[in-house]
């Protein structure tokens, strides 16, 4: 009987996992990309703005630093985990309910930043403790096809979340109902965040040892596996930051897209992503997480050398091609860069190893969009002209990450793969 229920606990656990991770995703859903972008907009912020907000979210990584302190010497985390979501989520909820208040522009701005920014920095703070918890449900030997699994699920869901979000939207807003399209998305973030807080409830947590403590930064730059392997996660979050930022407007301005577009749009990335993370996962267990990580990264490139070419009149062609290779790269290159940690440092110190690599990529990345911004607000300035072409401010922005991804092979190839080798 005891032997039964500790399987049960084992099957519950892994389960829990990936329904909490889907309902994660959805919530990130509604406050990224071109949801935020619309929110923003009826907010009154610019391009360049919204592209700095967006890139917060790299920044909030800093925050985890915080988590290397705060849980250092806790035997448990799960309840801490569990209040610190509920915070977050209704953050986020308010984020939706703020533009539909009736109050100046100037408070709702303040009201938007506090919340958006508050929300993600506490998200933040316990993305470590959380991924070495639920990490530790799973055997090493199958971390790579269970991630792929997680990630189906979590996609397929997500598709038909964002199809029914988008066209919803879409309606509301054709018959001049936006308050209520923002009331009804907080709400809906609200209910997720219930179904999110039952998801972690029955997952078990494994109480650390006294003596288990994570990894000092002093032991952490002695090793030197992971000093060569924090440049790749560095160059990566600069290249994706000095573009993705800004793609959220793109859609909705320049190029025009309706959210049942945008919706489209998640749907063939979900699809595309679904359909590779299985022949990825089993790649990365059979051979290595930086084979993977490699094959990743070149997809990306490719990606961002397509959306250089992107404009309004091949639009919906060219940006649906980018967003389907940006998916199939984003189907390793996540998993890639926190399994090459898991890879370098083992048991409590990876708590450490993910903070500060997530920290130090946030910063590198919100520098990136911060560089970038300026460039973006004065090709918008000159008419969408740059050096006496005609020019789009994504298209300069994706090919700046098209050179930045190629560098990073070029370390990828020449400083990774061969210490893995051997």
């Amino acid at each position: 009987m005891q032997l039964r229920l500790l399987q049960d606990k084992k099957q519950t656990g892994p389960l829990c996992y990936i329904i909490e991770a889907a309902l994660e995703y959805f919530i990130s859903l509604m406050v990224t990309g071109a949801y935020l972008a619309r929110i923003t907009g009826s907010l009154g912020f610019s391009d360049s703005l919204t592209g700095i907000l967006s890139s917060f979210v790299s920044l909030g990584c800093v925050f985890q630093l915080g988590a290397i302190r705060l849980f250092r010497n806790s035997a448990t985390v799960k309840r801490t985990i569990i209040l610190s979501h509920l915070i977050n989520q209704a953050l986020f909820a308010c984020v939706y309910f703020i533009p539909a208040l009736p109050l100046a522009n100037g408070v709702k701005t303040t009201l938007f930043l506090l919340c958006f920014c508050g929300a993600y920095i506490i998200s933040n703070i316990i993305v470590p403790p959380k991924s070495s918890w639920l990490i530790s449900l799973i055997s090493d030997r199958e971390r790579g096809v269970f991630t792929a699994r997680k990630e189906i699920v979590s996609l397929l869901s997500g598709m038909i979340f964002t199809y029914f979000l988008g066209h919803l939207t879409d309606r509301l807003e054709a018959a001049g109902q936006q308050r209520l399209s923002f009331l009804l998305g907080g709400v809906i973030i609200l209910a997720l965040m219930v179904l999110h807080t039952l998801s972690l409830v029955p997952i078990e947590e494994k109480p650390r040892s006294a003596g288990a403590k994570s990894a000092s930064l002093k032991a952490l730059l002695a090793n030197r596996l992971y000093m060569r392997t924090l440049p790749v996660i560095l160059i990566w979050h600069i290249a994706q930051s000095a573009a993705t930022p800004f793609y959220g407007a793109y859609q909705i301005k320049e190029l025009g897209f309706s959210m049942t577009f945008v919706s489209f749009l998640s749907i063939a990335y979900s699809l595309v992503r679904a359909s590779v993370s299985p022949a990825l996962g089993r790649l990365a267990d059979r051979r290595s997480f930086s084979h993977m990580a490699m094959l990743c990264f070149m997809i990306a490139a490719a990606g961002f050398l397509v959306n250089t070419f992107t404009v309004p009149a091949n639009g919906k062609i060219f940006y649906t091609a980018y967003y389907c290779l940006y998916a199939i790269a984003m189907a390793g290159i996540n998993s890639s860069m926190s399994n090459l940690i898991y890879d370098c440092v083992q048991g409590p110190g990876r708590l450490g190893a993910l903070a500060i690599s997530s920290a130090l990529g946030g910063v590198c990345g919100f520098i990136s969009t911060c560089i970038m911004s300026p460039v973006v607000a004065f090709i918008q300035g000159q008419g969408n002209r740059l050096l006496g072409l005609n020019i789009y401010p994504a298209q300069f922005v994706s090919a700046v990450a098209f050179v930045i991804t190629v560098l990073l092979l070029v370390y990828l190839r020449l400083v990774i793969i061969p210490k893995k080798n051997h």
